[in-house]
């Protein structure tokens, strides 16, 4: 499968998913006019992705969005549903949170996202700003 890159917006994160290394990586905000139609192929993309994917090494996910919208956030508990369908399956999935370690909204997230996909291996790392 090929792998998948575009790159960062002043709306919308870049999306860096290098599928034949197992990992997958989202920077930046994300704030698109049109949410669904911008995460819906990244998020058809990874579901084909993972429903060829016969398992093996664990994939890791790098998360480092320093800000996304509302409309972001229910296209990100989609992506991260998906991850957490296919760690319950027996596939690794480790997902490392990067946030500003002053930003309460962005680790409360986190927090949130950990309690969500409990199949998740979830890493938390405030970063200084």
């Amino acid at each position: 499968m090929d792998n998948l890159f575009i790159a960062a917006s002043a709306s919308s994160p870049e999306v860096d998913f290098r599928f034949d290394e197992r990992t997958l990586a989202l920077k930046g905000e994300s704030y698109p006019e049109n949410a669904a139609q911008f995460w819906g192929e990244i998020i058809a993309t990874l579901r084909r992705f993972l429903a060829d994917d016969e398992g093996g090494a664990a994939i890791t996910v790098n998360v480092a969005l320093s800000y996304f919208n509302s409309s972001s956030t229910k296209m990100l508990f989609s992506l991260f549903d998906a991850l957490n369908e296919k760690a319950e399956e027996g596939t690794e999935v480790v997902l490392n949170w990067y946030h500003d370690e002053d930003d309460d909204t962005i680790f409360e997230f986190g927090q949130e996202l950990q309690e969500d996909f409990s199949a998740l291996v979830f890493n938390d790392h405030a970063v200084q700003s």
